[in-house]
């Protein structure tokens, strides 16, 4: 147990000491003078591509070669560049390792861990196509971002509490101990303007403030980790590659408000994050950083982990909390805020697990230092998880007012097949469609509503020219009329109305006032639905009328889907032209909608033709065509 400042930094100092080699070799240092360190990614998304079975096939060659003593194998976090998972690196050099899979792992382990020659073939491909050993230093994913939330993730054993303290973990907490009054602490978080980065960028500090003042003695601390937002993945991977940075924040704002209890809502579908976390948690009570008498100062705070079902609804404040108390996951009308009346009806703080993860670096580093990055009103970096049409899926931080442009072309290597970008969505379900002319626009909180999309958690979709915005706005209704929690009419039977008005259109069965209608509906329910959710359902459908108001006309005058998406609406035909009469198609046809022979050619009976593009994805002559396809 560390009981005093000083033996956190006795303990700080041991563990720098014995990380020095893996930080020193990663800027070139060659002789290894200690143990040989090798982090494989064993976070959620790189488990699915088989990162434990290379994890397990390294630890296996270790034992048989007898080199426990000489080679230190780390289960680790994130890394970042999901696309080319799984990853894992070897120090000294930090040479990266991509799509590594466990037959690989013999191959490696003799020609570079034995024999000091690094394997080529598996180092990452950069955009113009040459290979880098050093990705983490060199590779155009990479060398545009800034860590800070995602700092420790891919670097350090997140299961090791003393690693976390060896990169200078609960300094800022024995910070504000020793040092800070709690009025301190808040000016702090005032003075560094740091936005909540959990959707509305609310002032941190000034949430903050607002609960200090209450004069109750019960208060409480709550994190955000219910991530609900379709390919959002940012906060998993901070409490799976860095739980303890999320623990010494909450215990920071407990100190700052006046709280000894705080509660971590994570959803059960995130295993690993719950189990890295709960963990993390155990580890923090038997060092004495959780619990009572918090290094010698008489503080006292203590965490507990509540798991969601996954309702999409509980990432509002208030239903989140409502759900913590064993209720039914339902939004309550504001005001009263949580910081007045909040868990169990006493004033409570909602950060998100991105928010808190700054939150120490902040508190060493100074409110100055986090005011120098980022743009006037958006301060620091932002986390978002890109995926979608977008040649590297992976997770990137980058400061404030760095372009789209710069995301999608510069670090994740474009669009995949030359084809165009479309469109960005930003903020999953509750955020809109950012158009190609706006590329260049610098992302921060305020740009991004003004182009009528929203910051979000983080997620970022990138479309393609083959993406019907129309479909796209009702996929993403479709998964908000399923979340609605009922309890209020806007959202409840207004989302309902726009999706069945999306459905007509897609179908190929909607008019004119349709569209009209689709707008003031979508304009009604944002002004008038009880929480977050119903108020923000409408912005995908208002952005895209916005930017692709074309393609809305296409389908209801035209009758046609220009993205060829939509398959009501579609229409294949064979081009005479290009056939060369071998009949493929019509064997493939499940519905027998292709009639001719050889001799005459072959039509498509649009009549009994289900659209299903067999015939199309079988023709190897490419003379089967969709007739609203680009360029047909």
């Amino acid at each position: 147990m560390i009981k005093t400042v000083e033996q956190l930094n006795a303990l700080r100092e041991k563990m720098q000491q014995e990380m020095a080699l893996r930080r020193g070799c990663a800027d070139g240092c060659t002789e290894m003078g200690g143990r040989m360190q090798i982090l494989v990614c064993g976070v959620a998304g790189c488990q699915s591509s088989g990162s434990m079975g290379v994890y397990n096939e390294l630890k296996r060659c270790i034992i048989e070669n007898k080199l426990e003593d000489e080679i230190r194998l780390i289960s680790t976090g994130c890394m970042g560049l999901c696309a080319l998972g799984p990853l894992m690196v070897v120090y000294p050099g930090r040479v990266m390792y991509t799509k590594v899979q466990p037959e690989d792992v013999a191959e490696i382990f003799q020609s570079h861990v034995l024999e000091g020659k690094p394997v080529e073939r598996l180092f990452a491909e950069d955009n113009d196509g040459s290979k880098i050993a050093d990705a983490l230093g060199h590779h155009s994913f990479y060398t545009k971002q800034l860590k800070i939330a995602l700092k420790n993730c891919g670097t350090i054993d997140p299961y090791s509490i003393d690693e976390y303290i060896g990169v200078d973990g609960y300094q800022a907490l024995a910070k504000v101990l020793k040092e800070m009054d709690p009025e301190d602490v808040i000016d702090t978080m005032k003075d560094s303007n740091l936005r909540g980065r959990g959707g509305a960028g609310f002032p941190t500090g000034m949430k903050w403030a607002f609960a200090a003042s209450q004069p109750k003695k019960q208060k409480y601390v709550c994190c955000n980790a219910d991530e609900g937002d379709p390919g959002a993945f940012m906060d998993r991977s901070v409490l799976e590659g860095d739980p303890h940075s999320v623990i010494e924040a909450m215990a920071i704002a407990g100190y700052a408000i006046g709280s000894n209890q705080g509660y971590v809502y994570v959803r059960a579908e995130y295993p690993v994050a719950v189990k890295t976390l709960t963990a993390a948690i155990e580890k923090a009570r038997e060092y004495g950083l959780l619990g009572e008498n918090i290094l010698g100062t008489g503080f006292s705070f203590d965490l507990e982990v509540r798991l969601g079902a996954g309702a999409f609804v509980c990432g509002e404040e208030t239903a989140l909390m409502t759900s913590i108390e064993g209720h039914r996951g339902e939004p309550k009308p504001r005001p009263p805020f949580p910081a007045v009346k909040g868990l169990f009806d006493e004033p409570t703080i909602l950060n998100n697990v991105e928010t808190y993860a700054t939150i120490p670096r902040i508190i060493l580093n100074g409110a100055d230092w986090f005011n120098s990055i980022g743009t006037e009103k958006s301060k620091g970096t932002k986390v978002f998880a890109v995926g979608g049409k977008i040649a590297r899926t992976g997770l990137v931080e980058v400061p404030m007012g760095t372009t789209l442009r710069e995301i999608v072309y510069d670090m994740c290597g474009g669009i995949p097949g030359g084809k165009d970008f479309k469109a960005a969505q930003t903020g999953g379900p509750s955020g809109g469609c950012i158009p190609a002319e706006a590329l260049d626009t610098p992302i921060d909180y305020d740009n991004l509503i003004a182009l009528g999309s929203m910051m979000g958690s983080g997620g970022l979709i990138v479309m393609d020219e083959d993406t019907c915005m129309v479909d796209l706005a009702r996929f993403f209704l479709d998964f908000t009329v399923d979340e609605s929690c009922g309890k209020c009419s806007p959202c409840r039977i207004g989302t309902k109305r726009m999706y069945e008005i999306l459905t007509r259109i897609t179908e190929g069965k909607g008019e004119m006032y349709d569209i009209e209608k689709l707008e003031i509906l979508a304009r009604n329910i944002k002004n008038s639905a009880l929480c977050g959710l119903g108020q923000t359902a409408p912005n995908p459908i208002l952005s895209a009328l916005r930017y692709f108001k074309d393609e809305y006309i296409a389908h209801v005058v035209d009758k046609k889907c220009p993205a060829g998406v939509c398959k009501s609406i579609m229409k294949y035909k064979i081009d005479p032209d290009l056939c060369r009469r071998c009949s493929i198609c019509k064997k493939h046809c499940p519905v027998e909608a292709i009639t001719g022979d050889k001799k005459n050619g072959f039509v498509i009976n649009q009549d009994v033709c289900i659209k299903c593009g067999q015939c199309q994805a079988k023709c190897p002559f490419n003379a089967i065509l969709h007739r609203d396809r680009k360029g047909v």
